[in-house]
């Protein structure tokens, strides 16, 4: 008797099979990193107004995935200012990065998270968010330190100081189009940066 072949998989089996495998907790890490890629992304292109859902399918994860990494969307914000403030704490550690590197590299990130920004002043008296404002105030301390012993910044300011312009600096680029953003930032700088400047001789 010849033996009888096991059946071929059929299309619809196929087109039934999940898209991307389910591997557990140790998918985990990939699947946070993509989520707040994919926030980045979704709320620079359509605001705040955006549906969750949005988020998880530019993730490609699912709707379970995305809330147990982040319940709404403040938490979200957080997690994406968290790593700008990774990149901004690794650019200072190099001692050559000046104050208007720093801006620079501030108006760059705020520019395109100009919707995160509305949603972390809406939560900015939170637990969750208000170790953001800490760990900013650590890297403006550092850079400023660094410019007034190089003589570039005067002995008249403070730390303070540097933390309010930034922050004047993001709500007008909130305000502001995007196509106007970077010219309102650099044009709004240059009158800080004067102000910053050490005093004349005499």
């Amino acid at each position: 008797m010849t033996p009888r072949k096991s059946p071929e998989p059929s299309a619809h089996a196929d087109a039934a099979s999940p898209a991307k495998a389910n591997r557990g907790p140790i998918a985990g890490p990939e699947n946070r990193r993509a989520i707040i890629a994919a926030a980045r992304e979704i709320f620079a292109e359509s605001g705040l107004q955006a549906p969750f859902s949005a988020v998880a399918k530019r993730a490609g994860v699912g709707q379970g995935s995305l809330y147990r990494h982040f319940p709404d969307k403040a938490a979200l914000a957080v997690a994406v200012f968290d790593e700008n403030l990774d990149a901004l704490e690794a650019s200072v550690a190099d001692p050559a990065m000046t104050l208007d590197d720093l801006i620079d590299a501030i108006i760059d990130l705020a520019a395109v998270s100009t919707a995160l920004i509305d949603l972390i002043w809406q939560h900015q008296f939170e637990d969750r968010v208000m170790h953001l404002s800490a760990r900013l105030a650590v890297i403006v301390g550092t850079v400023v330190a660094r410019e007034r012993a190089a003589g570039r910044v005067g002995e008249h300011v403070d730390d303070s100081d540097v933390l309010l312009s930034i922050t004047m600096l993001t709500d007008l680029l909130a305000r502001a189009d995007a196509a106007d953003r970077r010219p309102m930032a650099e044009q709004a700088w240059a009158i800080f940066r004067r102000s910053f400047a050490p005093a004349a001789p005499g």
